[in-house]
C-alpha cells in the first residue's frame, strides 16, 4: 500500500505494541469496481457473476461494494451503456475534421470505431450478446446507441455508393459492425496498429462488395420434422429454441419437458442428465457440424480457395437451417459444464486453424493471427446478419455467402 493511501495513528497509551494503521478508501475505487465487474461479466456473463465474486476479486467486502453500487444489475447496466456511449462517440466526427473524399470519410469512421472497440474489447461481448438481459428502457437506450453507430456507417457507405438501396446499405453496415466487434468473440491477439489495418481493410472490401440481386421473397429454411417418439432429439431441439428465445439461465427443465410434450420434468432425465447436459449436446452438434465438413471439402476441391468456398456454403446452409443453434453457440458457452469446455474449445480451435491454414494458402501475405481474426469475423457475420434480418430477402444466403468470401479473400471467390 502506498504512503498516499494510509496514515498511522499515534499511540494512545504508552506501551502499545505497534501503531495502528488506518486504511483510506482509494480515490478511484468506483473506477476499479467498474473495471473488475466488466472483466467478470465479459468472461462469465451477467448470470455467471455475483456481487461477492466482484468484491472478492477486488479484495474488499460485499458491504463495501454495495456502498458504491446498489446491485449487480446497476454495475451491469453502467458498463453496457458506457461502452455503447463510447462506440457512439467514436463515430461522431466533426465536420471540420472530415476529409472530403467519400472513401476516406468512411475509413475515418471505421478506424475510430475499431479503436473504440479494441479499447473496450473485454466489454464488447456484453454489448453483443448480453444486452437482452437489460430492462426494457435500458435495452432501448443501448439499441439507440447501436443504431447511431450503424447510421454513421450507413451514411458513409451511401456517399461512397449512392446506387445502393437502403436495404443494401443496411446489410453492408451491419456486416461491418459485425466484423469489427467480432474481436470480442475470441482471444486471438494482434498489435493494435496491425489489427486496425486488418479490420479497416476488411470493412472497405465489404463497402465495395458487389451484392447479388436481392431475393424477391423471404427464404424459408426447411425444418426437419421430428417424430414424437424421438424424444432424445425433440428435447434437444426444444431446449435450444428456449435457450435462444430467453437465455439459458431463464429456462427450466420443467419448461423444456413441457415444450417436448413430456408430462413431467423427471422424464427428461431418462435422456439427459439435466439442463446443462442438453446445452453441452447442442454445443457438440454445432461444433462438429463445422469441423466435420473440413475433410470432405478439402478432399473434393481442386485448390484451397475452392475448398474454402465450399466450406462457406456449408457453414451458411447449416446456420440458416439451424438459426437458434447458431445463436446459442455464440451466447451460452459460459454455461457449458466445465468438464465439457476443454473438448469443445479444442474442436473450435482446430476448426478455426484449418480455415486459417486454407486462407493463408490463398492469401500468403496474412500472418497466422491475421487469418484467424478474419475467420472469426466471417463466422460472426453469419449469426449477426441472421439475428438482425432473420430471413429477409435482402439478407438471403447468396448475399451472406458472398460477404463471407469478401471478408476472407478481400474479394468475391473465383468462379
Amino acid at each position: 500500500m502506498s504512503v498516499d493511501n494510509r496514515r498511522t495513528a499515534r499511540k494512545a497509551v504508552t506501551g502499545d505494541s505497534a501503531p495502528r494503521e488506518i486504511r483510506r478508501r482509494p480515490k478511484n475505487r468506483r473506477a476499479q469496481i467498474a473495471a473488475a465487474s466488466a472483466a467478470a461479466f465479459g468472461s462469465l456473463g451477467y448470470h455467471g457473476v455475483s456481487m461477492e465474486d466482484i468484491a472478492s476479486g477486488l479484495g474488499i467486502s460485499s458491504a463495501a461494494l454495495y456502498r458504491h453500487y446498489p446491485s449487480k444489475y446497476a454495475l451491469f447496466r453502467e458498463e453496457l451503456l458506457r461502452v455503447g456511449k463510447a462506440m457512439t462517440e467514436s463515430v461522431e466526427v466533426g465536420a471540420d475534421g472530415e476529409p472530403s473524399a467519400p472513401r476516406e470519410r468512411l475509413r475515418q469512421v471505421i478506424d475510430a470505431l475499431v479503436g473504440a472497440t479494441i479499447e473496450n474489447r473485454p466489454s464488447i461481448t456484453l454489448v453483443r450478446w448480453e444486452g437482452r438481459y437489460l430492462d426494457e428502457a435500458d435495452r432501448q437506450t443501448l439499441d439507440e446507441q447501436q443504431l447511431s453507430v450503424l447510421d454513421a456507417l450507413g451514411d458513409r457507405i451511401g456517399e461512397l455508393r449512392p446506387e445502393l438501396t437502403e436495404n443494401d446499405r443496411r446489410v453492408l453496415r451491419a456486416t461491418m459492425l459485425s466484423v469489427i466487434t467480432s474481436i470480442a468473440d475470441h482471444h486471438a491477439t494482434l498489435p493494435t496498429k496491425a489489427l486496425v489495418r486488418l479490420l479497416g481493410s476488411a470493412c472497405l472490401a465489404i463497402a465495395d462488395a458487389p451484392l447479388p440481386p436481392a431475393e424477391k421473397t423471404a427464404e424459408v429454411p426447411v425444418v426437419v420434422e421430428i417424430p414424437d417418439s424421438f424424444k432424445h432429439e425433440l428435447l434437444l431441439r426444444k431446449a435450444v429454441e428456449l435457450f435462444h428465445d430467453r437465455g439459458y439461465p431463464n429456462v427450466s427443465v420443467e419448461e423444456i419437458a413441457t415444450a417436448a410434450g413430456l408430462s413431467a420434468a423427471s422424464a427428461v432425465y431418462r435422456f439427459y442428465r439435466g439442463k446443462s447436459d442438453l446445452l453441452a449436446a447442442a454445443f457438440r452438434r454445432a461444433a462438429e457440424r463445422v469441423s466435420g465438413a473440413i475433410g470432405p471439402a478439402v478432399a473434393a476441391a481442386p485448390n484451397p480457395e475452392a475448398a474454402l468456398t465450399d466450406l462457406i456454403s456449408h457453414y451458411v446452409d447449416g446456420s440458416f437451417a439451424e438459426r437458434a443453434l447458431t445463436f446459442v453457440y455464440y451466447t451460452e458457452f459460459q454455461h457449458v459444464p466445465v468438464e465439457e469446455r476443454t473438448a469443445l474449445r479444442n474442436i473450435q480451435r482446430l476448426s478455426v486453424e484449418e480455415w486459417a491454414r486454407l486462407l493463408r494458402e490463398v492469401r500468403p501475405e496474412l500472418s497466422p493471427a491475421e487469418a484467424r481474426f478474419l475467420v472469426h469475423a466471417a463466422f460472426a457475420l453469419v449469426v449477426d446478419l441472421g439475428r438482425s434480418f432473420d430471413s429477409a430477402p435482402f439478407a438471403a444466403q447468396a448475399r451472406v455467402r458472398l460477404l463471407m468470401q469478401v471478408v476472407l479473400f478481400g474479394r468475391p471467390a473465383a468462379e
